[in-house]
């Protein structure tokens, strides 16, 4: 008996990871999409990711179902417990970096100009940099490693430079060019939705390091 609760234990605990892990790589192809259609001003491809969405929700929904029946029936303890807790919190976490990922997209048909902004060959950049922590993120989930979980944390810092770097820029060319304040201030917004997808990026990498050690990374790295 104690063999077959242990083994349904295991079960669900790798069906939580490969729910997350197809949240994961759902919200990572948003982000590229979302990007790429900006980039492009590509309006079909937008609508595709905004659409996607739903999937990334609807994973959540099962992983919410799954963790709270593993506590309920299973009544984990200690390193159990931490990780089904963490599989939670990073679902939500995920399904918001996915939201972002879909109001980038929203923002695509409200650009004009879009060879008039040096910044849009910054954001794509920002972009795969925000992208990469996402995957580096959910390979150190998946793998437990707390050291990539750490490297994630650090590269938070070269995506918040990035911001800072388009935010100047971009508030510089609405002032020189009042004309194209519109376009400017959604420019400014996807480039905060990808600053606010790095920032979760490192919420889910405290998490993992959280689950794989039993403790939060040192201060000095957040």
């Amino acid at each position: 008996m104690a063999d077959h609760t242990v083994k349904a234990f295991d079960e669900d605990i790798t069906r939580l990871r490969g729910l997350i892990s197809e949240m994961g790589g759902l919200a990572e192809v948003a982000t590229h999409e979302a990007l790429d259609a900006m980039v492009r001003g590509d309006e079909e491809l937008a609508k595709k990711v905004v659409k996607r969405d739903k999937k990334i929700d609807a994973l959540e929904a099962e992983v919410d179902k799954l963790a709270v029946r593993v506590i309920a029936l299973r009544a984990p303890m200690a390193d159990d417990l931490r990780e089904v807790i963490a599989a939670l919190k990073i679902a939500g976490v995920v399904e918001r970096i996915g939201d972002y990922s879909k109001n980038i997209a929203r923002r695509v048909g409200a650009i004009d100009g879009r060879d008039r902004f040096e910044p849009l060959t910054l954001i794509p950049a920002m972009g795969e940099l925000a992208a990469e922590m996402v995957h580096d993120v959910l390979t150190a989930y998946a793998a437990r490693d707390a050291n990539l979980a750490r490297e994630v944390i650090a590269t938070d810092a070269k995506v918040d430079a990035f911001y800072n770097s388009i935010f100047r820029n971009l508030v510089s060319h609405m002032v020189e060019n009042p004309a194209t304040i519109s376009s400017a201030a959604q420019l400014l917004f996807v480039a905060r939705n990808l600053e606010r997808i790095g920032d979760h990026a490192t919420n889910v990498a405290e998490m993992v390091h959280f689950a794989a050690t039993g403790t939060y990374p040192p201060e000095e790295d957040r």
